[in-house]
């Protein structure tokens, strides 16, 4: 049995007549009936009587429509289901992001993106920079969003899309340094500063800088991310040199907006991002849409604050 001899069947037991189903095939009556008589001599027995122009279906063909219909409407929904996969409006995604945008704008824009429409199933994890570096390596997942990992000289495992945009620092409302248009590491000196843990990239480049210009870095508040930072930030307790996206979700959800203010430095600190993706683990076409929507907005976000992004490199690592 073939599906056209099945769709030829099925169309006939359906129809009150032979040119009915042939309308509703599209097709010719004597190809229909050719299709029928085909299928008669594929199982060896006759579906239907000939009662003069009429065709009448034999006990057994009842039983056959049940499974042709079973098979036909499994294919459909199948072919359904192909071509949402191919138009990214189904499928599954495993992603993860940092702490950080994990914990609102990432998941965010993925919910917003995914809206109501299409059949998806989504895993979306929070994990540490190295944990996502080693999800990709490991072709865990289809992207993470992380802070750009330093090269590491293994063969090729993954993509990076290495994105950078300037820090800010983040300050109380009514602090003298409010009113600065852009602010020195020396403006810094004397007061109290909130970082990330000892050990992140983006501390170390600070820490970097103020050696550089021979000036004190004392931190006094440490934290994982930058969300708690800005609390210590509220009361006064410390300043803080913070990444661009601590001040895009800032912007969005105005927890602090009246307590809490950001200044752009006189000499750019750039914070850097990165896209993770396996090499050996080719995406689907949702997962493909999402990566570059993701992206986009990254960039939009970014753009918006006037932190001036950029994409600094995208290759192998």
């Amino acid at each position: 049995m073939n599906l056209v001899q099945l769709s030829a069947f099925r169309a006939v037991m359906t129809s009150a007549s032979l040119s009915e189903a042939a309308r509703k095939l599209g097709r010719t009556q004597p190809a229909v009936s050719l299709a029928i008589r085909s299928l008669e001599d594929t199982l060896g027995m006759k579906l239907f009587e000939r009662r003069g122009r009429q065709l009448v279906p034999v006990p057994e063909a009842q039983y056959l429509l049940v499974e042709a219909e079973r098979v036909l409407d499994r294919l459909t929904t199948v072919s359904r289901t192909m071509q949402s996969l191919a138009s990214g409006r189904a499928g599954s995604l495993r992603i993860s992001a940092m702490p950080g945008p994990s914990s609102f704008l990432f998941p965010r824009f993925v919910a917003d993106w995914l809206g109501e429409e299409g059949e998806f199933n989504v895993n979306i994890t929070s994990r540490s920079s190295m944990q996502i570096e080693e999800l990709v390596r490991t072709q865990s997942i289809d992207f993470g969003f992380c802070d750009a990992p330093s090269a590491t000289g293994r063969d090729a495992q993954y993509e990076t899309e290495k994105i950078t945009a300037e820090s800010y620092v983040a300050l109380p409302r009514r602090h003298p340094l409010a009113d600065t248009a852009r602010i020195t590491l020396g403006d810094l000196v004397g007061h109290p500063m909130g970082a990330l843990q000892a050990g992140h990239t983006h501390r170390e480049h600070i820490a970097e800088r103020f050696q550089r210009e021979g000036l004190p870095f004392e931190v006094s508040v440490e934290s994982q991310t930058f969300s708690p930072l800005m609390h210590f930030v509220r009361t006064g307790r410390c300043l803080a040199i913070v990444g661009p996206l601590a001040v895009v979700s800032e912007e969005i959800t105005r927890n602090l907006a009246d307590e809490v203010v950001f200044r752009p430095l006189q000499d750019p600190l750039r914070y850097e991002y990165a896209i993770l993706t396996p090499m050996l683990r080719p995406l689907s076409q949702v997962a493909l849409s999402l990566k570059s929507a993701w992206r986009e907005a990254l960039m939009g976000h970014l753009e918006a604050i006037g932190s001036d992004p950029r994409i600094e490199e995208r290759g192998a690592t």
